[in-house]
């Protein structure tokens, strides 16, 4: 069949189509994303779909894309980047401007000004709008903002035109948000200040860019751009905070196919600029990026103040505190739990450990009684919503996460910046924080510096669950500084013992096989020896067996941990099988493929990064900003006119622009690092030939621990038995523990 005239076919498959806008149906000026309707030169009307910001009606457009068969909506085209075609007749230049296009300029305007100057209109506004003051009910300041806002809209266009060939339009919009008209002129200049400063630009992106740009592979900007986006995104997915000199150098040689010398010449350049600094301990050189560097400092620093400032209680009001507690609780605190809440009394800070069961709430809500006796205000806070949301359970108080305690805000910085710091301190006069594994060196920074002289810290984690997902090992730093009072709980309480999670947890904790014979408790050993066959009876056990047995009430809100996403039981694999046995296709249930994943109206979805922007709205009429990596719900409608996902968190609804949707994944099955922070009513873990580096003692320990009232392991016993003999922790290079040393 032959092509039509208006459309061109590349070598790729990428058409292109070219016309005039002949209207907006949907625009998100956050993200560009934008449904218009496009007239071909053959004046046929087609729907075009992309990030095409800035485009206005009465605009000649190059579109290139693919078309594609909307659901409800047939045929459309889906635009992968465009560039605009500016109207050259006079006709063309006034339904342009007469669309709104420019800012300032309205029909009327735009009669005038084309009456004025004809062709030469876009000439005129852009490089003398000044002349635009001549013509009636135009201003001198107006005139201004007319060549503005053209200018705006030029360095749109001219950026999306430059970076075309790179990048698709979502990354070249978040470039010009960041760095507006310079956008071109910087990436010219240096290509690698992308991969430093735009989020989704790795350096082997900004790399290629660089190179089709004649820039040299030996050039002291590629080598040290190089070699911060390693040390910034390479070793702090890692987890390092910092690196030994030998191990950064050779690394960075292979990552840039470079000699060393080149590398050491770069890291000699970046240390008279003052981005990386280098400290010796032990004999080995220790490299850190310098905003790491000063955050490890100021932890050290500021939680040495908070300690020795705070003021203490004396023994007696101590002695008479708890035992006024006990009264009122009917409790009797153990002699750890008692030196607990004795220490958070005496000290500034105080790190409260200890596995399932051993007490650590109950004795947090004897801190906060006591300290509400004392007239002082009290601030619960956890690193994750879930786990600010079980704090707020368990302690019949409200905890927020430590974002939305500090105050994040994004009105102003597409990075977001805490308005709670040292500038503007936090009111309460002790914070008390939970889930404290979790919680990475920068985001142990940034509450630090919001935390006012005088108040109290109190730490509460289980310091052998795995560490946080960033940088840093915050936790069993400060533990193993010896600096602070750390009280570890131990005692395994009555009914807690009863309880065959608890104990299982704290046998495979101790190095010792779980008990997986018992029959008629809350932890179950399925045994089965292939990964197809644990896959298929995970799918039946949340399909058919739990639901049957328990009813869904408490089947409802079961969670599949899997230790990898790779492998027949990993969770990438889990995900789609359970997707098919849970949520199958059928008539009239709304579905979108987003690249290769197909999003289902009912399926179980996660947040995979925190998004500050996205709003949500509950029941009550309450909104709000603000999903976060990790948070879970389901997909409760999709609508294909105006693009987007209603997906339903907990109490929440928040609609998700089409644009959002690399921000999430199915959640059938997680794996154990997403798990960490949450409690289930029943986890179901796969024992299956994943990688051995993933079959570790505290991979198994945080898994089993997430439930609340079943554990069901799925698999082999050699593999379970390899994960609790395998005791092997990750290395982290960090050096917050010997800043305490001196």
């Amino acid at each position: 069949m032959a092509k039509k005239a208006y459309e061109v076919i590349d070598e790729n498959g990428i058409s292109m189509l070219e016309g005039s806008v002949e209207g907006i149906i949907y625009s998100n000026e956050e993200n560009g994303y934008t449904i218009l309707e496009l007239v071909t030169d053959k004046n046929e009307l087609v729907t075009a779909v992309g990030i095409m910001p800035y485009v206005g009606e009465g605009e000649s457009l190059k579109v290139y894309g693919k078309w594609v068969h909307n659901p409800k909506y047939g045929r459309q085209f889906s635009v992968s980047s465009y560039e605009k075609v500016m109207p050259a007749d006079e006709v063309s230049i006034l339904r342009y401007l007469a669309s709104g296009a420019i800012k300032g300029i309205g029909p009327k305007t735009a009669q005038r000004i084309v009456d004025v100057y004809g062709k030469d209109t876009f000439d005129v506004i852009e490089n003398h709008p000044e002349w635009l003051a001549e013509i009636s009910g135009i201003t001198p300041k107006k005139a201004r903002q007319i060549g503005e806002e053209f200018q705006k809209s030029a360095g749109m266009r001219s950026t999306m035109m430059f970076f075309r060939e790179f990048f698709g339009a979502a990354l070249t919009m978040k470039i010009y948000k960041r760095f507006g008209a310079k956008s071109v002129e910087l990436a010219k200049e240096n290509p690698y200040i992308l991969c430093e400063e735009i989020d989704g630009i790795g350096f082997e992106k900004a790399d290629g860019m660089a190179r089709s740009l004649g820039f040299s592979a030996e050039g002291l900007e590629r080598i040290s751009s190089g070699i911060i986006y390693m040390m910034r995104y390479r070793i702090t997915q890692n987890g390092h905070v910092c690196l030994p000199e030998d191990l950064l150098i050779s690394s960075a040689a292979k990552l840039l196919e470079v000699g060393e010398d080149a590398i050491i010449a770069s890291l000699a350049l970046l240390t008279s600029q003052n981005k990386i600094r280098s400290v010796k301990r032990e004999g080995v050189k220790y490299i850190y990026e310098k905003e790491s560097y000063d955050s490890e400092k100021y932890i050290a620093r500021k939680l040495d103040l908070i300690d020795k400032v705070c003021a203490s209680v004396g023994v007696q009001d101590m002695q008479a505190f708890i035992s006024r507690e006990e009264r009122k609780s009917g409790i009797e605190y153990a002699p750890l739990q008692k030196k607990a809440i004795a220490a958070s009394l005496e000290d500034g800070v105080m790190i409260l450990t200890g596995g399932p069961g051993t007490g650590k709430t109950t004795v947090v809500r004897a801190l906060i009684e006591i300290f509400d006796s004392m007239g002082l205000d009290v601030a619960l806070a956890a690193p994750t919503g879930r786990a600010a949301n079980r704090m707020s359970e368990a302690t019949s108080r409200e905890a927020k996460t430590i974002h939305r305690l500090l105050e994040m805000d994004f009105s102003e910085n597409i990075y977001g910046k805490f308005n709670r710091d040292e500038n503007n301190l936090l009111d309460e006069d002790v914070i008390i924080v939970d889930e404290a594994s979790m919680i990475d060196q920068n985001l142990m920074c940034a509450l630090l510096k919001a935390i006012k002289p005088g108040a109290r810290l109190i730490i509460i984690g289980d310091s052998d669950q795995l560490p946080s997902v960033g940088a840093g090992n915050v936790l069993r730093d400060l533990i193993d500084s010896g600096r602070f009072s750390t009280i570890r709980l131990n005692e395994i309480f009555r009914q807690a013992s009863e309880s065959l999670i608890v104990t299982n947890a704290h046998e495979i904790n101790a190095g010792r096989m779980p008990e997986l014979s018992v029959k008629d408790k809350d932890f179950f050993f399925l045994p089965r020896q292939s990964d197809a066959e644990i896959a298929f009876t995970v799918g039946d056990l949340c399909k058919n067996r739990l639901p049957k047995a328990y009813g869904t009430r408490l089947t409802a809100n079961m969670q599949v941990i899997s230790p990898s996403r790779k492998g027949e039981a990993g969770t990438e694999n889990l995900n789609v099988l359970l997707q098919n046995t849970l949520n199958p296709e059928q008539f009239g249930k709304k579905e979108y493929k987003y690249r290769q994943t197909v999003f289902r109206q009912g399926d179980r979805v996660m947040q995979t990064k925190n998004n500050y922007d996205l709003e949500w709205k509950r029941d009550d009429g309450t909104n709000g900003n603000g999903v976060f990596n990790g948070d879970i719900g389901f997909i409760y409608d999709i609508d294909f006119k105006e693009q987007f996902m209603e997906i339903v968190f907990e109490d929440r609804c928040v609609k998700y622009d089409f644009s959002y949707l690399e921000e999430l994944e199915h959640a059938y099955a997680i794996t154990v690092h997403k798990s960490q922070g949450s409690e289930y009513p029943i986890v179901i873990i796969p024992a299956y030939s994943a990688p051995h580096m993933l079959l570790t003692r505290n991979m198994l320990y945080t898994a089993v621990t997430r439930a609340q009232n079943m554990v069901i392991i799925v698999g082999r016993e050699d593999i379970v038995k390899t994960m609790v003999d395998n005791n092997r922790q990750s290395l982290r290079y960090t050096g917050l523990a010997r800043l305490f040393e001196v």
